[in-house]
């Protein structure tokens, strides 16, 4: 397991740094970011992402089912003298009503088992002229089933691993060491992996269509984490079919409104 995945102060500044340096540049590219616009993350975890845009005077909300992860959000702000809402809920129990002009769903939809509810949420929550960023690692990617948890070194670093049959893998997670609550953690997440093609599928008939589409073969947050400059995969790779999925580190949506969802 990497430091931090254990040092959440480090793992928040982390992501505040790459949300700042490549989310918000990115989104921007498509909405026109203002002072006093409402910001909303699903799955926030301890709200890295979300501290640029409070920076930046937004008014952001951060939803996750952790309580933990909301707790340490409230801290971390309040300790970096910034303003943001923080929620412990199951983002489906949400009250319907407040619109959002930009939502964040960073690497969340692989978690989830019920992904065409999830961007149907998004759609019903975003504002007529808003955009949703969701990003994901694809599943065949080399650490695409989130071996990295692990405590087991050797396992936590060890590619393509959980392409294995199940009960191959579930074998070296055993031989590992690695607790009940990681395997089931790691079992939950190969239920519910999540390819290029299978997300692009539900989106038609989310309510939602694709502005932009990036595939990364060198994640940008890996710059912040690794000092490695990003890198897209190039167009040939990117429109080949499931063998970009092997090549796709981090894949990037840009989601807006589809023109009969607003009607």
């Amino acid at each position: 397991m990497q430091d931090r995945h254990i040092n959440r102060s480090r793992y928040f500044n982390e992501l505040a740094e790459t949300s700042r340096c490549y989310f918000m540049p990115y989104v921007s590219r498509w909405h026109e970011i203002g002072t006093g616009q409402k910001v909303l993350e699903i799955g926030c975890g301890e709200g890295g992402n979300l501290l640029p845009f409070a920076r930046a005077g937004l008014e952001v909300t951060g939803i996750d089912i952790a309580r933990v992860r909301i707790r340490q959000a409230r801290e971390f702000f309040a300790k970096a003298q910034a303003e943001g809402r923080f929620v412990c809920q199951d983002i489906f129990r949400l009250q319907p009503g407040e619109k959002f002009s930009v939502i964040i769903c960073h690497d969340v939809v692989e978690h989830v088992a019920d992904k065409a509810r999830l961007l149907s949420l998004v759609s019903s929550l975003l504002a007529e002229d808003g955009v949703a960023f969701v990003s994901f690692p694809a599943w065949q990617m080399p650490f695409g089933g989130h071996q990295q948890i692990c405590r087991n070194m050797f396992l936590a670093h060890l590619p393509f691993v959980h392409l294995l049959p199940l009960p191959l893998y579930k074998g070296i997670i055993h031989w590992a060491g690695e607790s009940d609550d990681c395997l089931q953690e790691l079992l939950s997440i190969r239920e519910t992996r999540t390819t290029i093609e299978s997300f692009e599928r539900l989106i038609g008939s989310s309510g939602l269509t694709i502005a932009d589409r990036s595939l990364f073969f060198i994640n940008p947050h890996y710059k912040v984490k690794f000092n490695l400059p990003p890198c897209r995969l190039p167009r040939w790779a990117s429109a080949m079919p499931y063998l970009r999925n092997f090549l796709s580190s981090s894949c990037w949506y840009l989601l807006q409104r589809h023109a009969s969802a607003t009607s």
